[in-house]
Protein backbone atom coordinates (compact mmCIF):
# COMPACT_ATOMS: atom_id res chain seq x y z
CA UNK A 1 0.00 0.00 0.00
CA UNK A 2 1.45 3.44 -0.79
CA UNK A 3 2.28 5.35 2.38
CA UNK A 4 0.41 8.45 1.66
CA UNK A 5 -3.54 6.45 1.29
CA UNK A 6 -5.71 6.25 4.02
CA UNK A 7 -7.80 3.20 3.08
CA UNK A 8 -11.68 2.63 4.64
CA UNK A 9 -12.86 -0.12 3.41
CA UNK A 10 -13.28 -3.54 4.67
CA UNK A 11 -9.87 -5.88 3.28
CA UNK A 12 -12.86 -7.46 1.12
CA UNK A 13 -13.72 -4.54 -1.20
CA UNK A 14 -10.32 -2.63 -0.24
CA UNK A 15 -9.73 -1.80 -4.01
CA UNK A 16 -12.70 -0.25 -4.51
CA UNK A 17 -12.46 3.14 -3.29
CA UNK A 18 -10.18 4.94 -1.15
CA UNK A 19 -10.01 8.53 0.85
CA UNK A 20 -7.17 10.90 0.80
CA UNK A 21 -8.06 14.03 2.71
CA UNK A 22 -4.80 15.60 3.05
CA UNK A 23 -5.07 16.32 -0.78
CA UNK A 24 -8.15 18.55 0.00
CA UNK A 25 -5.68 21.29 1.34
CA UNK A 26 -3.72 21.10 -2.22
CA UNK A 27 -4.03 24.34 -4.48
CA UNK A 28 -3.56 25.08 -8.07
CA UNK A 29 -3.78 27.84 -10.55
CA UNK A 30 -7.51 28.54 -12.10
CA UNK A 31 -8.19 27.61 -15.95
CA UNK A 32 -7.92 31.09 -17.48
CA UNK A 33 -9.90 30.86 -20.73
CA UNK A 34 -12.55 32.94 -22.90
CA UNK A 35 -14.30 29.44 -22.99
CA UNK A 36 -17.72 30.26 -21.60
CA UNK A 37 -17.96 33.86 -23.81
CA UNK A 38 -17.42 31.09 -26.68
CA UNK A 39 -19.35 28.90 -25.50
CA UNK A 40 -22.73 31.65 -25.36
CA UNK A 41 -21.97 32.47 -28.75
CA UNK A 42 -22.59 29.39 -30.29
CA UNK A 43 -25.83 28.54 -31.95
CA UNK A 44 -28.43 27.45 -29.43
CA UNK A 45 -26.58 27.97 -26.43
CA UNK A 46 -28.31 28.20 -23.09
CA UNK A 47 -26.95 26.98 -19.63
CA UNK A 48 -27.97 23.44 -18.56
CA UNK A 49 -30.03 22.87 -15.81
CA UNK A 50 -29.17 22.56 -11.89
CA UNK A 51 -31.72 19.85 -10.61
CA UNK A 52 -32.64 20.20 -6.88
CA UNK A 53 -33.02 16.57 -5.87
CA UNK A 54 -34.79 17.24 -2.34
CA UNK A 55 -35.95 13.09 -2.33
CA UNK A 56 -31.82 12.57 -2.25
CA UNK A 57 -31.46 14.48 1.57
CA UNK A 58 -32.73 12.04 4.07
CA UNK A 59 -31.51 8.94 1.74
CA UNK A 60 -27.93 10.59 1.66
CA UNK A 61 -28.09 11.90 5.12
CA UNK A 62 -27.26 15.62 3.93
CA UNK A 63 -28.74 19.02 3.73
CA UNK A 64 -29.31 19.77 -0.14
CA UNK A 65 -28.35 17.66 -3.38
CA UNK A 66 -28.51 19.33 -7.03
CA UNK A 67 -27.66 17.67 -10.33
CA UNK A 68 -25.79 19.60 -13.07
CA UNK A 69 -27.97 17.77 -15.77
CA UNK A 70 -25.69 17.76 -19.28
CA UNK A 71 -28.47 15.42 -20.93
CA UNK A 72 -28.83 18.21 -23.40
CA UNK A 73 -25.85 20.50 -24.49
CA UNK A 74 -26.24 22.13 -27.69
CA UNK A 75 -28.31 20.03 -29.20
CA UNK A 76 -26.69 16.79 -28.04
CA UNK A 77 -27.03 14.66 -24.86
CA UNK A 78 -23.39 14.99 -23.14
CA UNK A 79 -21.09 17.86 -22.14
CA UNK A 80 -18.53 16.93 -24.45
CA UNK A 81 -19.23 19.32 -27.16
CA UNK A 82 -18.29 22.09 -24.78
CA UNK A 83 -14.63 20.68 -24.73
CA UNK A 84 -14.81 19.71 -28.90
CA UNK A 85 -16.07 23.27 -29.93
CA UNK A 86 -13.58 25.28 -27.53
CA UNK A 87 -10.16 22.73 -28.95
CA UNK A 88 -11.26 23.02 -32.42
CA UNK A 89 -11.39 26.74 -32.51
CA UNK A 90 -8.29 26.99 -30.39
CA UNK A 91 -6.61 24.15 -33.01
CA UNK A 92 -7.81 26.76 -36.32
CA UNK A 93 -6.56 29.20 -34.18
CA UNK A 94 -2.77 28.19 -33.65
CA UNK A 95 -2.75 26.49 -37.21
CA UNK A 96 -3.76 30.04 -39.11
CA UNK A 97 -1.19 31.49 -36.96
CA UNK A 98 -3.15 34.24 -36.11
CA UNK A 99 -6.56 35.61 -34.01
CA UNK A 100 -9.00 34.72 -35.18
CA UNK A 101 -12.51 35.37 -34.48
CA UNK A 102 -14.07 33.14 -31.48
CA UNK A 103 -17.67 32.44 -33.54
CA UNK A 104 -18.44 29.61 -36.06
CA UNK A 105 -18.60 32.57 -38.76
CA UNK A 106 -14.25 32.93 -37.91
CA UNK A 107 -13.80 29.97 -38.05
CA UNK A 108 -14.93 29.40 -40.85
CA UNK A 109 -13.52 32.39 -42.64
CA UNK A 110 -10.45 31.55 -41.32
CA UNK A 111 -10.07 27.62 -43.03
CA UNK A 112 -11.71 29.05 -46.28
CA UNK A 113 -8.58 28.58 -48.40
CA UNK A 114 -7.56 25.80 -46.69
CA UNK A 115 -6.80 22.30 -48.52
CA UNK A 116 -8.72 19.67 -47.31
CA UNK A 117 -8.24 19.16 -43.83
CA UNK A 118 -10.43 15.70 -42.18
CA UNK A 119 -10.78 15.86 -38.20
CA UNK A 120 -9.48 12.51 -36.64
CA UNK A 121 -10.47 11.20 -33.44
CA UNK A 122 -11.02 8.13 -31.08
CA UNK A 123 -14.11 7.94 -29.27
CA UNK A 124 -16.13 6.20 -26.92
CA UNK A 125 -19.64 7.31 -27.91
CA UNK A 126 -20.03 11.51 -27.23
CA UNK A 127 -16.91 12.70 -27.86
CA UNK A 128 -16.73 11.65 -31.51
CA UNK A 129 -20.06 12.73 -31.69
CA UNK A 130 -19.05 16.16 -30.82
CA UNK A 131 -16.52 16.43 -33.02
CA UNK A 132 -18.64 15.01 -36.00
CA UNK A 133 -20.81 17.83 -35.01
CA UNK A 134 -18.73 20.94 -34.91
CA UNK A 135 -16.64 19.59 -38.29
CA UNK A 136 -20.12 20.07 -39.76
CA UNK A 137 -20.97 23.37 -38.27
CA UNK A 138 -17.31 24.64 -39.65
CA UNK A 139 -17.62 22.83 -42.96
CA UNK A 140 -14.58 20.11 -42.33
CA UNK A 141 -15.00 16.39 -43.00
CA UNK A 142 -14.17 14.19 -39.58
CA UNK A 143 -13.23 10.86 -39.05
CA UNK A 144 -14.39 8.40 -35.76
CA UNK A 145 -12.31 5.26 -34.46
CA UNK A 146 -14.91 3.47 -32.45
CA UNK A 147 -13.90 0.14 -30.16
CA UNK A 148 -15.78 -2.72 -30.97
CA UNK A 149 -17.52 -3.25 -27.88
CA UNK A 150 -18.99 0.67 -28.48
CA UNK A 151 -23.19 -0.42 -28.77
CA UNK A 152 -23.97 -0.07 -32.61
CA UNK A 153 -26.88 2.41 -31.78
CA UNK A 154 -24.11 4.86 -30.83
CA UNK A 155 -21.71 4.58 -33.65
CA UNK A 156 -24.89 5.03 -35.93
CA UNK A 157 -25.47 8.39 -34.18
CA UNK A 158 -22.05 9.41 -34.81
CA UNK A 159 -22.35 8.67 -38.23
CA UNK A 160 -26.01 10.72 -38.41
CA UNK A 161 -23.79 13.66 -37.43
CA UNK A 162 -22.05 13.16 -41.02
CA UNK A 163 -18.36 11.52 -39.57
CA UNK A 164 -16.88 8.91 -41.12
CA UNK A 165 -16.92 5.69 -38.28
CA UNK A 166 -14.20 3.33 -37.97
CA UNK A 167 -15.07 0.15 -35.58
CA UNK A 168 -11.77 -1.23 -34.96
CA UNK A 169 -10.91 -5.03 -33.59
CA UNK A 170 -9.82 -3.45 -29.89
CA UNK A 171 -10.36 -1.06 -27.07
CA UNK A 172 -11.14 2.06 -26.79
CA UNK A 173 -7.41 2.62 -25.86
CA UNK A 174 -6.50 0.55 -29.32
CA UNK A 175 -8.90 3.13 -31.27
CA UNK A 176 -6.93 6.34 -29.63
CA UNK A 177 -3.61 5.10 -30.83
CA UNK A 178 -4.94 3.98 -34.17
CA UNK A 179 -6.19 7.81 -34.40
CA UNK A 180 -3.51 8.91 -33.71
CA UNK A 181 -1.84 7.29 -36.29
CA UNK A 182 -3.72 7.79 -38.76
CA UNK A 183 -3.11 11.73 -37.53
CA UNK A 184 0.52 11.43 -37.72
CA UNK A 185 0.67 10.03 -41.22
CA UNK A 186 -1.15 12.61 -42.85
CA UNK A 187 -0.98 16.56 -43.13
CA UNK A 188 -4.67 16.52 -43.87
CA UNK A 189 -5.69 14.91 -40.50
CA UNK A 190 -5.87 16.92 -37.07
CA UNK A 191 -6.22 14.98 -34.34
CA UNK A 192 -8.87 16.41 -31.66
CA UNK A 193 -8.34 13.85 -29.05
CA UNK A 194 -9.74 14.41 -25.26
CA UNK A 195 -6.96 12.13 -23.61
CA UNK A 196 -2.78 13.20 -23.63
CA UNK A 197 0.45 11.54 -23.65
CA UNK A 198 4.02 12.64 -23.96
CA UNK A 199 4.41 15.24 -26.86
CA UNK A 200 0.42 15.32 -27.06
CA UNK A 201 -0.94 17.68 -24.75
CA UNK A 202 -1.92 20.82 -26.37
CA UNK A 203 -5.22 19.88 -27.67
CA UNK A 204 -6.01 17.80 -24.97
CA UNK A 205 -5.70 21.00 -22.32
CA UNK A 206 -7.72 22.92 -24.51
CA UNK A 207 -10.37 20.16 -23.93
CA UNK A 208 -10.21 20.59 -20.38
CA UNK A 209 -10.33 24.52 -20.86
CA UNK A 210 -13.75 24.09 -22.88
CA UNK A 211 -15.19 22.16 -19.95
CA UNK A 212 -14.71 24.83 -17.57
CA UNK A 213 -18.09 25.91 -18.71
CA UNK A 214 -19.77 23.49 -17.39
CA UNK A 215 -18.43 24.70 -13.63
CA UNK A 216 -18.61 28.30 -14.14
CA UNK A 217 -22.43 27.49 -14.93
CA UNK A 218 -22.89 25.31 -12.01
CA UNK A 219 -21.05 28.03 -9.61
CA UNK A 220 -23.92 30.90 -10.80
CA UNK A 221 -26.84 28.44 -10.39
CA UNK A 222 -25.62 27.47 -6.90
CA UNK A 223 -25.18 31.24 -6.04
CA UNK A 224 -28.75 32.12 -7.33
CA UNK A 225 -30.25 28.82 -5.23
CA UNK A 226 -28.28 30.16 -1.84
CA UNK A 227 -25.81 28.45 -2.09
CA UNK A 228 -22.56 29.55 -1.01
CA UNK A 229 -19.95 26.85 -0.64
CA UNK A 230 -20.48 23.19 -1.90
CA UNK A 231 -18.98 20.07 0.72
CA UNK A 232 -18.61 17.38 -2.46
CA UNK A 233 -18.44 17.26 -5.89
CA UNK A 234 -18.78 13.94 -7.99
CA UNK A 235 -17.84 13.75 -11.45
CA UNK A 236 -17.78 10.43 -13.71
CA UNK A 237 -14.20 9.68 -14.67
CA UNK A 238 -12.75 7.78 -18.10
CA UNK A 239 -9.22 9.52 -18.72
CA UNK A 240 -10.18 12.40 -16.53
CA UNK A 241 -10.07 15.30 -18.52
CA UNK A 242 -13.30 16.27 -17.16
CA UNK A 243 -12.39 15.75 -13.87
CA UNK A 244 -8.91 17.33 -14.31
CA UNK A 245 -11.26 20.38 -14.94
CA UNK A 246 -13.25 19.72 -11.95
CA UNK A 247 -10.17 19.47 -9.67
CA UNK A 248 -8.87 22.61 -11.06
CA UNK A 249 -12.15 24.73 -10.94
CA UNK A 250 -11.93 23.29 -6.89
CA UNK A 251 -8.85 23.55 -5.75
CA UNK A 252 -7.79 27.20 -7.15
CA UNK A 253 -6.15 29.23 -4.83
CA UNK A 254 -8.84 31.69 -4.60
CA UNK A 255 -11.62 29.43 -2.80
CA UNK A 256 -12.20 28.33 0.51
CA UNK A 257 -13.21 26.43 1.39
CA UNK A 258 -12.99 23.58 -0.90
CA UNK A 259 -14.70 20.51 -2.19
CA UNK A 260 -14.06 17.01 -1.89
CA UNK A 261 -13.63 15.90 -5.44
CA UNK A 262 -14.73 12.26 -5.72
CA UNK A 263 -14.03 10.82 -9.44
CA UNK A 264 -16.40 7.45 -9.84
CA UNK A 265 -15.51 4.86 -12.28
CA UNK A 266 -16.42 1.58 -13.50
CA UNK A 267 -15.47 -1.56 -11.51
CA UNK A 268 -14.30 -3.04 -14.54
CA UNK A 269 -12.17 -0.10 -15.76
CA UNK A 270 -10.72 1.83 -12.74
CA UNK A 271 -8.06 3.69 -13.75
CA UNK A 272 -7.90 6.55 -12.10
CA UNK A 273 -8.09 4.24 -8.64
CA UNK A 274 -5.38 1.85 -9.84
CA UNK A 275 -3.00 5.05 -10.66
CA UNK A 276 -3.78 7.09 -7.36
CA UNK A 277 -3.46 3.74 -5.91
CA UNK A 278 -0.10 3.32 -7.16
CA UNK A 279 0.99 6.85 -7.50
CA UNK A 280 1.76 6.45 -11.02
CA UNK A 281 -0.06 6.27 -14.44
CA UNK A 282 -0.94 2.94 -14.29
CA UNK A 283 -2.52 0.79 -17.48
CA UNK A 284 -5.18 -1.68 -16.56
CA UNK A 285 -7.31 -4.60 -18.72
CA UNK A 286 -11.03 -2.82 -19.31
CA UNK A 287 -13.92 -5.09 -19.67
CA UNK A 288 -17.77 -4.87 -21.25
CA UNK A 289 -19.56 -2.04 -18.91
CA UNK A 290 -22.82 0.19 -19.72
CA UNK A 291 -21.24 2.93 -18.88
CA UNK A 292 -19.61 3.15 -21.91
CA UNK A 293 -18.45 6.08 -22.12
CA UNK A 294 -16.06 5.37 -18.97
CA UNK A 295 -14.70 2.43 -20.36
CA UNK A 296 -11.11 3.44 -20.65
CA UNK A 297 -7.84 1.79 -19.35
CA UNK A 298 -5.40 4.53 -18.81
CA UNK A 299 -5.58 8.26 -17.35
CA UNK A 300 -5.17 10.77 -19.78
CA UNK A 301 -0.83 12.12 -19.16
CA UNK A 302 -2.03 15.82 -18.85
CA UNK A 303 -4.51 14.86 -16.31
CA UNK A 304 -2.50 13.13 -14.08
CA UNK A 305 -0.96 15.29 -12.24
CA UNK A 306 -3.48 17.31 -10.77
CA UNK A 307 -5.10 14.21 -9.85
CA UNK A 308 -2.32 13.16 -8.21
CA UNK A 309 -1.91 16.46 -6.18
CA UNK A 310 -5.39 17.33 -5.93
CA UNK A 311 -7.85 14.25 -6.02
CA UNK A 312 -9.24 13.65 -2.53
CA UNK A 313 -11.42 10.62 -3.00
CA UNK A 314 -12.21 7.86 -5.71
CA UNK A 315 -14.51 4.97 -6.07
CA UNK A 316 -15.63 2.42 -8.77
CA UNK A 317 -19.36 1.85 -8.86
CA UNK A 318 -20.33 -1.93 -11.11
CA UNK A 319 -23.16 -1.90 -13.42
CA UNK A 320 -25.90 -3.14 -10.89
CA UNK A 321 -24.95 0.15 -9.08
CA UNK A 322 -24.84 2.83 -12.05
CA UNK A 323 -28.35 0.78 -13.32
CA UNK A 324 -30.31 1.45 -9.87
CA UNK A 325 -29.14 5.04 -9.73
CA UNK A 326 -29.99 5.56 -13.54
CA UNK A 327 -33.93 4.37 -12.76
CA UNK A 328 -34.13 6.31 -9.77
CA UNK A 329 -32.52 9.48 -11.46
CA UNK A 330 -35.36 9.23 -14.06
CA UNK A 331 -38.19 8.88 -11.31
CA UNK A 332 -36.83 12.13 -9.88
CA UNK A 333 -36.81 13.64 -13.28
CA UNK A 334 -33.53 13.99 -14.32
CA UNK A 335 -33.10 11.66 -17.87
CA UNK A 336 -29.31 10.59 -16.85
CA UNK A 337 -27.66 8.05 -18.91
CA UNK A 338 -25.17 5.43 -17.00
CA UNK A 339 -22.27 7.56 -16.88
CA UNK A 340 -24.46 10.33 -16.10
CA UNK A 341 -25.94 8.01 -13.12
CA UNK A 342 -22.37 7.08 -11.66
CA UNK A 343 -21.93 10.25 -9.98
CA UNK A 344 -25.55 9.10 -7.71
CA UNK A 345 -23.98 5.63 -7.62
CA UNK A 346 -20.12 6.88 -6.39
CA UNK A 347 -22.23 9.01 -4.04
CA UNK A 348 -23.88 6.08 -2.50
CA UNK A 349 -21.20 4.03 -2.33
CA UNK A 350 -19.05 6.69 -0.34
CA UNK A 351 -21.69 7.87 2.35
CA UNK A 352 -23.12 4.50 3.53
CA UNK A 353 -20.73 4.02 6.41
CA UNK A 354 -19.96 7.18 9.33
CA UNK A 355 -16.27 6.62 8.27
CA UNK A 356 -16.60 7.21 4.66
CA UNK A 357 -18.74 10.25 5.52
CA UNK A 358 -16.43 11.51 8.26
CA UNK A 359 -13.04 11.34 6.18
CA UNK A 360 -15.15 13.35 3.03
CA UNK A 361 -16.31 15.71 5.97
CA UNK A 362 -20.14 15.15 5.38
CA UNK A 363 -22.88 15.58 7.83
CA UNK A 364 -26.33 16.86 7.77
CA UNK A 365 -25.92 20.33 6.52
CA UNK A 366 -23.75 19.29 3.76
CA UNK A 367 -24.38 20.36 0.09
CA UNK A 368 -23.86 17.73 -2.94
CA UNK A 369 -23.30 18.49 -6.35
CA UNK A 370 -23.44 15.65 -8.85
CA UNK A 371 -22.10 15.98 -12.54
CA UNK A 372 -24.60 14.26 -14.78
CA UNK A 373 -22.45 13.98 -17.84
CA UNK A 374 -25.28 13.08 -20.51
CA UNK A 375 -28.44 11.34 -21.39
CA UNK A 376 -30.49 8.72 -21.87
CA UNK A 377 -30.33 8.67 -25.73
CA UNK A 378 -26.32 8.58 -25.98
CA UNK A 379 -25.47 5.61 -23.62
CA UNK A 380 -22.02 7.36 -23.23
CA UNK A 381 -20.01 9.83 -22.20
Amino acid sequence: MHKEFRFLMSTSQRERWLVRSEKRSWRCRPIVADALPFHAGLPGYTPTPLVEVPALTNELGVGRVFVKDESERLGLPAFKILGVSWAVYRAISARSQGDISPTIEGIRDAIAGWPPVELVTASDGNHGRALARMATMIGLTSHVFVPESLPTRVIAAIGDEGATVTRIGGSYDAAVRLAADRAEASPDQMLIQDTAWPGYEEIPLWTVEGYSTLFHEADAQLRDAGVGSIDLVAVPTGVGSLLQSAIAHYRRNSLNPTPSVLSVEPESAACVLASVRNGALTSIPTGGTIMAGLNCGRPSSLAWPSIDHGLDAAVAVSDDEARQAMTDLHALGVLAGPCGAASLAGVRAMLTLPDRRAALAIDSRSVLLLIGTEGIASGAA
